[in-house]
């Protein structure tokens, strides 16, 4: 199954200027370093859409819940770079003592060296979703026939071993280039990314990624977090570990309520479908 991509008005606009730039350059010769720096600046300005997380600019990025999951008081916890043999069964162990579900962005390489992890994943309730295949910081550099077989190879994978098909994708830091948006309607996958994050990769104090984390944290928000190169705390444990209960503390504190993609999203499209009868 496909989606419809309908171009952003960014790309419409880029398409514009280049075929303006064009015309001014052949019609009138003495504007070419005009021409060609109209397309320096639009070239830029697209790159810099692309490095931007959060930006819609280049297609359809869901970076919040809906709203009616906002009236329900849910959030969404995320986890990117896994599975992660030592690390993912113990935030797996967390969350089930807390009762929580989440989202994992799985990388396809280390899906299929770690198989049984992502099936412990969903028989314990969680959600697999895709972080592409080989997980390159080259990503956003790439063109679409790359594209195209990492994110399939990554979704492939995730099906095989969980027989459940990838609905959503996550590029590597939110990374991303005008190519990527048709890809992922063809491949019926919707980008996401997040509200929030803590940087957990890189920042190794447990105090630090909790204030990012939980500063302004509201109804709504996406969190995203790392089970796989998670950032050794000071006292030598991933410093999720740490982060992990004094997070979910506060989410039950303040009667937020985790939950899946697809337990978010699913709730309110049947929501929407009752309006509609």
């Amino acid at each position: 199954m496909s989606r419809a991509w309908t171009p952003p008005l960014s790309l419409k606009l880029s398409c514009a200027l280049h075929g303006l730039a064009a015309v001014g350059a052949l019609s009138q010769p003495s504007w070419w370093p005009l021409s060609l720096g109209a397309v320096a600046f639009n070239h830029a300005a697209l790159t810099l859409a692309g490095l931007v997380p959060r930006s819609q600019w280049l297609g359809s990025n869901l970076t919040q819940l809906p709203k009616a999951c906002v009236a329900r008081q849910e959030v969404a916890l995320t986890f990117d770079d896994g599975p992660d043999p030592e690390v993912t069964p113990l935030v797996l162990d967390l969350l089930d003592a807390w009762q929580v579900k989440a989202t994992f962005f799985c990388i396809g390489w280390r899906a299929r060296q770690h198989p049984d992890i992502c099936r412990q994943m969903v028989a314990r309730g969680h959600q697999i979703e895709s972080h592409g295949d080989r997980h390159s910081w080259g990503f956003a550099t790439w063109g679409p026939a790359r594209i195209k077989a990492d994110i399939a190879a990554a979704s492939a994978t995730l099906a095989d071993i969980t027989g459940l098909p990838a609905k959503y994708f996550r590029p590597i830091a939110g990374l991303r280039n005008p190519f990527l948006e048709p890809i992922l309607c063809e491949l019926d996958l919707q980008q996401v990314t997040w509200t929030r994050r803590g940087f957990d990769t890189r920042e190794r104090q447990a105090p630090v990624v909790l204030q990012r984390l939980q500063k302004n944290l509201s109804a709504g928000d996406i969190l995203l977090m790392h089970d796989g190169h998670s950032a050794g705390a000071s006292q030598g444990a991933p410093v999720i570990l740490s982060v992990l209960p004094t997070l979910l503390g506060t989410l039950k504190r303040r009667h937020l309520k985790p939950v899946t993609l697809n337990q978010a999203l699913e709730n309110d499209a049947e929501k929407e479908a009752e309006k509609d009868a």
